[in-house]
């Protein structure tokens, strides 16, 4: 079965198959959360059988919606698909329009849904190994200076929400 999001085709959102929305670079909707505790925030390392961007570290939760699907309700899912993570409410900060290459002629455009969350006490977060490789919790400081010194281990989407939205997402 075919993995079908949203995306634009001559100006009028339509379901489209994942892999063929990056090939022909199609404008679509996604989510991004970012999960704090305190002055840290959770960032993962993608797996490496993701088909772009293997290996890549990112904010804490990124996708795409399913056809006719809350971003909110979207956020949610995959928090607990990707990391194991339930009961938290997330809150929307912004929408954000990037479009980058991502590699073997893929291009992300996407119109993102950015969500914050704070971990509540005792939080675990459990890791799907088919999505994640990795997690961490570093401070903004030591995540825009890693960004600075390594930018080729972190993804587009991440480098933008670091150096064009920061100060609205992380009030």
């Amino acid at each position: 079965m075919a993995d079908l999001i949203p995306a634009w085709r001559d100006g009028v959102l339509t379901p489209v198959e994942k892999l063929e929305v990056h090939r022909l670079g199609l404008r679509h909707p996604a989510i991004s959360v970012f999960l704090r505790d305190g002055d840290r925030i959770l960032i993962q390392q993608r797996a490496l059988s993701k088909y772009h961007t293997p290996g890549y570290w990112a904010n804490t939760c990124c996708t795409h919606p399913h056809w006719d699907e809350a971003s909110e309700a979207c956020a949610l899912r995959r928090m607990e698909e990707e990391l194991g993570v339930t009961g938290i409410t997330v809150h929307y900060r912004e929408e954000v329009e990037y479009r980058a290459d991502v590699g073997q002629g893929l291009t992300e455009h996407e119109v993102v849904q950015i969500y914050v969350s704070d971990a509540p006490v005792g939080l675990t977060v459990t890791p799907n190994p088919d999505e994640v490789m990795a997690v961490e919790w570093v401070t903004l400081r030591d995540l825009a200076r890693r960004i600075a010194e390594h930018p080729d281990q972190f993804t587009p989407w991440l480098k933008v929400y670091m150096q064009d939205h920061a100060d609205v997402i992380f009030v």
